[in-house]
């Protein structure tokens, strides 16, 4: 219900699901996920899918994808309630702008833009691409910033800070943790954008989205809150709440959760 200046609460939720098909096998599938969830907004990561490979029925949504060139690989999707005015699927950006990697959809009241980032690979292998993408990224929020506020979500895969992962001190030069990519993400909240979930739970230790699949990582909750919601700086005072699904299973990655009122 819309409160007297229009404003309305709006519920979100983001999910690497690593392989869409693969998520609609399990129990609980997908589908059932989904309903449970009951977002006005459903925005997923890592489809692995090429146009025409699923019929997915969601009644009720507006279905909006974005597919990588290459076969099984990357991709972004968003299941909305409301229409989108526009869409957008690439940023301008030479590395991976053929990859599926952004869903960005404007809203009458906001722009919602879904985002797989670059991994920087094994021995930082794809650093500099992944810094060129992150430059980019942050051009394109900002530009589209100056017309309605922004929600962005997705795997931006980086842990910001030390509380965002179970060991930080054996981890400053993997993928994902490295001095340069936590810089980098630190200039994309500098731009203009709050990272909803700290902003909420700035202490909160053990407060993860992502585990490896391998020494029972999720089960002794070795993982890295790699997964965000952020936000406009002018809409944060706007912040319902913001949660993490970690009782969700089905990929390496579990659903978090925005609710706003915009």
């Amino acid at each position: 219900m819309a409160d007297a200046l229009g404003a309305r609460e709006v519920k979100l939720v983001s999910w690497n699901v690593n392989g869409l098909r693969a998520t609609l096998r399990k129990d609980p599938d997908f589908k059932s996920i989904f309903a449970t969830l009951d977002a006005d907004v459903f925005a997923i990561q890592e489809t692995k899918l090429q146009e025409g490979q699923i019929d997915l029925e969601l009644p009720g949504y507006h279905q909006t994808w974005s597919h990588a060139e290459r076969k099984g690989y990357s991709g972004t999707a968003v299941f909305s309630r409301e229409k989108p005015t526009h869409v957008v699927r690439q940023i301008g950006c030479d590395v991976a702008d053929d990859e599926g990697r952004v869903c960005a959809l404007e809203f009458p009241g906001y722009w919602l833009v879904n985002v797989y980032t670059p991994n920087s690979k094994q021995g930082l292998a794809r650093l500099d691409e992944r810094l060129v993408w992150d430059s980019r990224f942050r051009e394109f929020l900002c530009e589209l910033d100056q017309s309605k506020p922004i929600i962005a979500c997705g795997d931006f895969n980086v842990a910001h800070e030390e509380i965002d992962l179970k060991n930080p001190a054996t981890n400053h030069e993997s993928p994902g943790f490295s001095d340069q990519e936590r810089e980098s993400f630190g200039k994309l909240l500098g731009a203009g954008l709050t990272d909803s979930f700290r902003t909420l739970h700035p202490t909160l230790e053990g407060a993860y989205s992502w585990w490896s699949y391998r020494m029972r990582a999720r089960e002794r909750n070795v993982g890295w809150r790699i997964d965000y919601f952020l936000t406009s700086d002018r809409i944060a005072g706007s912040i319902v709440d913001a949660s993490i699904h970690d009782e969700i299973i089905g990929s390496d990655h579990c659903p978090i959760e925005l609710r706003i009122r915009i």
